[in-house]
């Protein structure tokens, strides 16, 4: 396997350092060597003791030649701001070199540094900020220009640029859910104010996503229970998703309210009906005086988000492990790409999600490669340079061999042949029966 195609030159520095160091890792077992070597920008030595022991001290080498205890420190130095090594996320599109001396630095980045760092709620993060200032600048004007002054050219300008808003959106939203914030405390009524404006603008109605994933799919977890379950489906049958998309296009609005009440739960059963109705009643109302302005800033993008998110989901956790699919490990898979980490803050790591919901994106990577012989033992699939939208597509063209070659072997995948990888993954999208659920998943 050549492990080159793999390793992005665009991927985020922490991406790197955990591909490189599961590459190194297959190499060596590969190799026979402690000391093995990956193909292409992988062929750093890699410093490992047996053990996996090191004092830490990266000076002097380049982060493809540390060994794991060696990217771990540099992983967490990465995010403490105490750390010459700490390096805040401000933009997705391209990395800052806070140090830099043009005027641009100077005068714009490094200011607005100080001020962001003072108003998010983690160093880290000043990211948020920027999205949420970008949307609330470019977003909402723009839709309320369309009502007031539509135009064809600038309604088809708006929808394009609500389609590039809506991963990095939903995904910060998804940070803002699980920590119920992102905003620094003294900020703390705008940070409650804004998922109101810009939810319906994105393609989300009303507390919709906190409600069915925080409330229902992370209590559910992929089981027969959870409504956007993929079990009951053969993961890589075109006409299986296609009722798997369309079931929660047209009745998640009534499922999710008869979920809590069948789980004894009437009091979110109120709040999630009462606010996809809201939402419902503000489109119909916004419709009936200027149709195609709402057409365009909140019915498309509604239609474009639940679309997304199914296609989304379904590749999230297309790979169910027939012997324990309860496992975090064996129902949900990590990608290693751009699109899901630089520009989806770490949505890759949706294992590490599943493992422990509230941590911090930016602590995923870390949490990988410290947890990589319990990956390895519960024999996770690890994908790179490959996004959910392509895992999908390549399930439903049947393509197993194209995603075999996308595949980061660990354990005892290391040495198998992608013939034997694409066997492997295809046992995995088979659909569960009826009583395969009651045993698998009921102990019946």
């Amino acid at each position: 396997m050549e492990y080159a195609d793999l390793v992005s030159p665009f991927l985020a520095r922490p991406d790197t350092l955990v591909l490189e160091a599961l590459i190194r890792d297959a190499s060596t077992a590969l190799n026979g060597k402690s000391n093995g070597t990956a193909n292409g920008r992988t062929n750093g030595k890699a410093n490992g003791k047996a053990n996996g022991s090191s004092n830490g001290n990266t000076k002097g080498k380049t982060d493809h030649e540390m060994d794991d205890a060696e990217t771990i420190t540099l992983l967490n130095d990465i995010n403490d701001i105490k750390s010459k090594e700490f390096e805040p996320t401000i933009f997705t599109m391209f990395d800052v070199d806070l140090n830099g001396k043009s005027a641009l630095h100077r005068y714009l980045i490094q200011p607005y540094v100080r001020w962001a760092s003072k108003a998010v709620r983690r160093d880290t993060d000043i990211v948020f900020l920027t999205h949420i200032l970008t949307y609330m600048f470019t977003s909402v004007p723009s839709a309320i220009f369309l009502y007031f002054r539509f135009s064809w050219w600038h309604a088809g300008i708006h929808a394009l640029m609500t389609l590039f808003y809506a991963g990095p959106f939903t995904l910060m939203l998804h940070n803002h859910i699980h920590n119920n914030g992102v905003l620094a405390s003294q900020y703390a009524w705008f940070d409650q104010i804004f998922p109101y404006i810009l939810e319906p603008l994105m393609g989300h109605t009303w507390d919709s996503y906190y409600y069915h994933h925080v409330k229902h799919h992370h209590v559910e977890g992929n089981g027969p229970d959870d409504l956007s379950s993929t079990v009951r489906y053969q993961r890589d049958e075109l006409l299986h998703f296609l009722h798997y998309l369309f079931r929660f296009m047209l009745l998640v609005w009534i499922e999710l309210p008869t979920y809590f009440l069948r789980k004894g739960r009437p009091a979110p059963a109120l709040r999630v009906f009462f606010s996809e109705f809201c939402s419902y009643a503000l489109f119909y109302q916004l419709a009936k005086w200027k149709f195609h302005a709402t057409l365009f800033v909140f019915i498309i993008p509604l239609l474009q988000m639940r679309i997304a998110m199914m296609i989304g989901n379904w590749g999230q956790h297309a790979f169910v492990d027939d012997v324990e699919p309860e496992s975090a490990f064996r129902s949900s898979i990590t990608l290693i790409d751009v699109t899901s980490n630089r520009h989806c803050f770490n949505d890759g790591y949706h294992t590490s999600h599943h493992l422990n919901p509230r941590r911090h994106w930016r602590d995923h990577p870390v949490a990988l490669l410290k947890a990589k012989n319990q990956y390895a033992g519960g024999r996770a699939l690890v994908f790179a340079n490959i996004d959910y939208l392509m895992i999908t597509t390549r399930l439903l063209m049947k393509d197993y061999d194209y995603l075999a070659r996308r595949l980061v072997p660990i354990g005892e995948q290391i040495g198998m042949s992608l013939t034997e990888i694409a066997d492997m993954l295809r046992t995995k999208t088979r659909r569960f029966t009826e009583e395969d659920i009651k045993r698998k998943f009921m102990g019946q």
